[in-house]
């Protein structure tokens, strides 16, 4: 008998060394249909060095030795500093000097920056993920701190910078910097209205003066920042609410009173360092309007909500590619995984959930560009409406996604070193940051509710996709007669009503853009299927759907 530690034949390693771009037909096509391909060479290139066994190992360090707070120095004085592994820094260096953190600003006359913009997220969301929080929130910050002359000249050209640089020193001193954010405290959570913390004009206060901050926040995410963006109450504790820029380093060159009070342990994500903080006469500055703290970041949120929905399309894709890896080489009773029929409807739902979820996303960035360039009113419905209802749907089905990718692994999906693993633990994040399902869902109402053209807007979209497929025209039927319940009975069913809107959407999507045996497969086991509209992964009438093709196209050999 050979020894025990002995490879085994039917023992297979997770997929790694390749390149993540080639074998996604599916982003090539989006890439090419909006305008995108002058990026392709720039993201196949990020793509070959992403999908390497050497950032793949990366990826499972920066996770495993997650950051250290240290908050005092040797002789006591407090400094705040949270110590990163190398490997975080290697992946975060590698985004930032991709241009990616700046591209859709940088570019502004460039058609198709902002799907190129989101390509390279997705992709870089399939290795690693907490490198794209701070990522995401500097990026979301660029267009309400370009509204800010004085800040914008001192902060603008190291906001858009590819330069990475990982030093804990005053801005002025820097080459390129991180912003974050500061919403929640304690008593509130989602509910930013009962904030306490309180911010105190040092003179006359208004837009652009210091304020004096004393509180807490308690979710500070990525509290190395090098400023965040901090919604308080001004000047009494029944004051309006403002939004503050909060450097790290105040005006004199000294650690500004911002005081780590501990990290975060938290279930995935544990690259990224998240924390709980006090202000202990912290400086500010003013941002936005007086009073208009809760919409000022909420615009920033809008941009967070987009990376939210990529993020988790990210982890779809990267659970699809290890499952049917995986299924292809592993045999059990007689044959591959990926040839048992009961495994095939499984690795083909998978396959289309993705699809929708990759469409979807790149629709929303194309909305974006779109709603910037030329106001299109159907831009903006996407834009505002789409983007939570997305978050709401596709962050949801990712959770439940990777449990069941993990599943195709077997004991193998549920160790620690497996890269499914790591995406399970991660897959709720992208949920519960910047609005749980339910906030998702009462801000789709609530958008409707004041844009009532929106609502029209994306049904006279879905209706001339919907001409000649009579599903699509029965669920957007449906859906219409939902949306006629009175106001006050909404709400409850607001979870359904956001639920159908997306699968709508999605369906049309890639019955516009995606080959027919996927929209039909898409069609037929979500708007057509007694079991459909988000049901159990794998439970899908098979006879009915072309799974050769589904499966190739996910993972072409």
């Amino acid at each position: 008998m050979p020894p025990f530690t002995e490879p085994s034949a039917n023992q297979f390693a997770d997929l790694v060394d390749f390149n993540l771009l080639e074998c996604d037909p599916a982003l090539k096509e989006s890439l090419a249909r909006t305008h995108a391909n002058w990026a392709v060479d720039s993201l196949r290139d990020q793509a070959q060095q992403l999908g390497t066994a050497q950032t793949f190992a990366l990826a499972e360090l920066a996770n495993r030795h997650t950051p250290e707070l240290h908050r005092l120095d040797s002789r006591g004085q407090r400094i705040n500093t949270v110590e990163f592994h190398p490997a975080w820094h290697q992946l975060l260096r590698m985004y930032r000097e991709r241009g990616l953190v700046s591209l859709p600003f940088a570019l502004p006359q460039q058609q198709g920056r902002w799907t190129a913009w989101a390509a390279g997220f997705y992709l870089h969301g399939q290795v690693e993920q907490g490198t794209l929080c701070p990522a995401t929130m500097t990026q979301a910050c660029i267009p309400l701190l370009q509204r800010e002359p004085s800040l914008w000249s001192a902060l603008g050209d190291k906001l858009m910078s590819n330069a990475y640089d990982e030093r804990d020193v005053p801005i002025a001193d820097k080459r390129s910097i991180w912003i974050g954010m500061g919403m929640t405290e304690r008593q509130g959570g989602s509910d930013v209205r009962a904030n306490t913390t309180l911010a105190v004009a040092r003179g006359a206060g208004g837009r652009g003066a210091t304020y004096v901050l004393n509180g807490h926040k308690w979710f500070y995410s990525a509290p190395s920042s090098d400023a965040h963006l901090v919604v308080a109450r001004m000047d009494s504790e029944d004051g309006p609410l403002g939004c503050f820029f909060v450097p790290r380093w105040d005006s004199d060159g000294h650690r500004n009173g911002v005081n780590i009070q501990r990290l975060k342990g938290k279930v995935g994500n544990r690259s990224n360092a998240s924390s709980e903080v006090e202000f202990d006469h912290a400086e500010g500055i003013l941002i936005g309007e007086e009073g208009r703290g809760i919409p000022t970041i909420i615009e920033m949120a809008t941009y967070t909500r987009l990376n939210c929905v990529l993020g988790s399309a990210a982890i779809m894709r990267s659970a699809t590619v290890q499952a049917m890896a995986y299924a292809r080489q592993r045999s059990a009773f007689g044959r591959h995984l990926a040839e048992q029929p009961l495994m095939r409807s499984v690795l083909a739902d998978l396959a289309l959930e993705s699809e929708a979820a990759l469409h979807l996303s790149m629709r929303l960035a194309e909305a974006y560009e779109q709603d910037a360039d030329r106001g299109d009113p159907l831009a903006r419905a996407w834009k505002r409406v789409m983007t939570p209802a997305a978050k709401f749907w596709v962050c949801k089905r990712a959770v439940e996604f990777t449990g069941e990718a993990m599943e195709v692994f077997g004991g193998n999906g549920y160790v620690n070193e497996s890269i499914v693993a790591r995406l399970f633990r991660e897959a709720p994040v992208n949920s519960i940051w910047e609005g749980s399902g339910n906030v998702m869902c009462l801000d789709v109402l609530r958008a409707l509710s004041r844009e009532r053209e929106a609502l029209q807007a994306l049904f006279e979209d879905f209706t001339q996709a919907a001409r000649d497929e009579p599903r699509i025209a029965r669920a957007l039927h449906e859906l219409h007669a939902l949306f006629t319940a009175p106001p006050d009975q909404l709400e409850a069913i607001a979870r359904l009503l956001v639920q159908r809107l997306v699968l709508l959407a999605q369906a049309c999507l890639l019955l516009r853009h995606a080959p027919a045996f996927v929209s039909d497969a898409f069609i037929a086991t979500r708007l057509a299927s007694p079991t459909g509209m988000g049901g159990v992964i794998g439970a899908l009438d098979a006879r009915s759907i072309d799974i050769d093709r589904l499966l190739e196209r996910a993972l072409p050999h």
